[in-house]
């Protein structure tokens, strides 16, 4: 499986937690939460074999043996209690909560997370759900932001032969005028 298979695997996941009325900024929360208990199980494990920091019944393997409203609770459960440990896992869990509200969907979720690619895939998830976000947060705001070189021409500044142009993001517009041209400051 590779990284853009494992990318719109996670946005299907996250299609499925809109239409059940999450927000957006809460999906990236809880996603990020069962990802993180999965890589630090997968960390335990050859070839890493590290000590993980989740306790033994609040890590992923404990989650793969709940179901229903057993894995609820349980979910529920294991962000409080990683929310009081000290150090890291404190700071990342700190006030973490479920926002899941239907029990079916949380497993819907934990079943494929468990079967996804192993740590390199990983990177790719986080980059892809922040440019993402990122665009969509762009979209959302509904501007284009002029930046330095956008404006160009075939013989200057201000050419008429060919539109001038303004990046935005991962997008190019082309300019309302071909006539128009306003040098970036």
């Amino acid at each position: 499986m590779n990284s853009a298979t494992i990318v719109q695997k996670l946005w299907n996941y996250c299609n499925v937690l809109r239409d059940d009325g999450m927000s957006y900024g809460d999906y990236v929360e809880q996603l990020t939460y069962l990802l993180f208990l999965k890589m630090a199980d997968e960390r335990s494990r050859p070839p890493w074999s590290q000590s993980s920091p989740i306790a033994k019944g609040f890590d992923w393997p404990s989650m793969l043996a709940k179901d229903g409203d057993d894995l609820f609770d349980h979910y529920r459960h294991t962000l409080e209690k990683l929310g009081n440990e000290k150090g890291t896992i404190g700071l990342i869990f700190g006030k973490a909560q479920n926002k899941f509200q239907d029990p079916v969907k949380l497993r819907r979720l934990v079943l494929p997370i468990a079967t996804t690619a192993r740590r390199p895939g990983a990177r790719s998830l986080r980059q892809a759900q922040a440019e993402r976000g990122q665009a969509q947060a762009e979209r959302g705001r509904g501007r284009a932001r002029m930046v330095a070189g956008a404006c160009t021409a075939t013989t200057n500044w201000c050419g008429v032969t060919r539109p001038a142009w303004i990046f935005s993001g991962s997008r190019t517009i082309p300019w309302p005028t071909a006539t128009t041209c306003r040098r970036p400051m």
